[in-house]
């Protein structure tokens, strides 16, 4: 039979409408998969995590995650040009060209970790224990659980649900993988509500969207010998000393925003004036204005430095100069900061959900692919996929599936709710 599809401003309340949603038969059905399937799901967690996806490396996995679509019985199943596979559960009772509204599920299949790393899971009873266990197989495979107990239970949607496997969300990926999602106009168009999942738990969910832009800044010189060709501008000095003052630039606490120092390198030998120093530097904050004033300041920073070196130099030697500095900075990073509404029906939905499961609703902030809905106005949140996790980014990351289900349940009624809400 197919969800109750009652205007959500007529219900009585949000738990009134998720407690009316959690009793209909199809929905039990599917909690019932959730519950006699937890071997299946860790199986396929252990299977993912030996399949490699550094950033720009994830095409292997992106096969895997596309056969587990078609293996749950999803429809259009496809990865697009930079390796996001996507696959649809369509509402009942439209057409297969519908242009309705969509409920987006999604999870990030790469990972931090080098090409080489090696993968040697170890699974001891409901404990996984490998790089990328947590972050984020377990996200990912709470996509396919999901996809596999709404097909089982034959629930009829009233409005279609997407679910994404994406590619680049950590590191220098810079979230690509949303990003070209996003910039599909026909599809992004369709859009109403964006549920991501990332790593473990259910207990909280990522609202508000940290921003960061990260850059990287070179300097570079004509060169020399230490000695013969004292006096030439010296790279790493210029770049240090831009540094130095970059890092005494003000930072408010409200809202809050930091500034990292993060790499540093350049020079050849001990007794070598550099040709080339370069640093890699990191800006967060929930601020778009702070991220641009902190971006004034290094480019500032570096040019004055810059400057000063090179009439250093000049003044030096008038008669013989032996070249200057030049500088580049460029972008290698930009995540936008956004928040969710605190009246947004996903938010309103999501404490129903919580209180129906008897949950907590602890709200944070953070960076994740959710920050590219909520910065186009799309209503978007990131939240833990159950169980417990711990080790994040390192060899030892680690995944224990105990209450595991708990976390299911909360993602399906939300996912549900919302494409109730999407319906109308």
């Amino acid at each position: 039979m197919p969800l109750v599809q009652r205007n959500f401003a007529q219900r009585n309340s949000p738990f009134t409408r998720v407690t009316t949603l959690a009793a209909q038969r199809p929905v039990h059905a599917a909690f019932a998969w959730l519950h006699g399937n937890p071997k299946r799901i860790m199986d396929w967690q252990v299977d993912v995590v030996t399949i490699p996806a550094p950033p720009f490396g994830e095409q292997a996995r992106s096969a895997w995650a596309a056969n587990r679509f078609r293996d749950a019985g999803l429809t259009h199943v496809e990865i697009d040009a930079i390796g996001n596979v996507l696959g649809f559960l369509p509402a009942a009772n439209l057409a297969a060209d519908s242009t309705g509204p969509i409920v987006v599920l999604s999870a990030h299949i790469d990972t931090v970790f080098p090409a080489e790393t090696p993968l040697n899971p170890v699974l001891d009873n409901d404990r996984l224990e490998a790089p990328g266990a947590c972050d984020n197989a377990a996200g990912v495979v709470a996509v396919l659980a999901i996809a596999h107990a709404l097909v089982h239970a034959k629930v009829e949607l009233p409005a279609s649900l997407l679910f994404l496997c994406n590619v680049g969300e950590e590191g220098e990926g810079d979230l690509r993988g949303v990003r070209h999602f996003y910039a599909q106009a026909a599809l992004a168009g369709r859009i109403v509500a964006h549920i991501v999942l990332d790593g473990a738990g259910a207990d909280s969910a990522v609202t508000q969207a940290l921003g960061s832009r990260r850059f990287q800044a070179v300097i570079t010189g004509p060169g020399g010998h230490s000695f013969t060709d004292s006096g030439t501008p010296n790279p790493i000095a210029a770049l240090a000393a831009a540094l130095a003052v970059l890092a005494e630039t003000p930072l408010p606490a409200d809202p809050r925003t930091t500034l990292n120092l993060g790499t540093i390198s350049g020079g050849t030998s001990v007794n070598s004036i550099p040709e080339i120093a370069q640093a890699a530097i990191d800006f967060r904050s929930t601020s778009p204005d702070q991220l641009l004033r902190l971006e004034v300041a290094l480019h500032r920073a570096i040019e004055d430095a810059v400057d000063r070196a090179n009439a250093t130099a000049k003044s030096a030697n008038p008669a013989t100069p032996r070249g200057q500095l030049a500088f580049a900075i460029r972008k290698i990073g930009d995540r936008p900061a956004a928040s969710l509404p605190a009246d947004a029906p996903l938010l309103e939905t999501l404490r129903a959900v919580d209180r129906h499961l008897n949950l907590r609703s602890d709200q944070r902030l953070g960076s994740t692919d959710a920050n590219i809905p909520l910065s186009l106005g799309i209503p978007a949140l990131s939240m833990g996929a159950g169980g417990q996790g711990g080790g994040a980014h390192t060899k030892a990351e680690w995944y224990s599936a105990k209450d595991r289900e708990a976390g299911l349940r909360r993602i399906l009624l939300l996912t549900l709710a919302m494409a109730e809400w999407a319906a109308e």
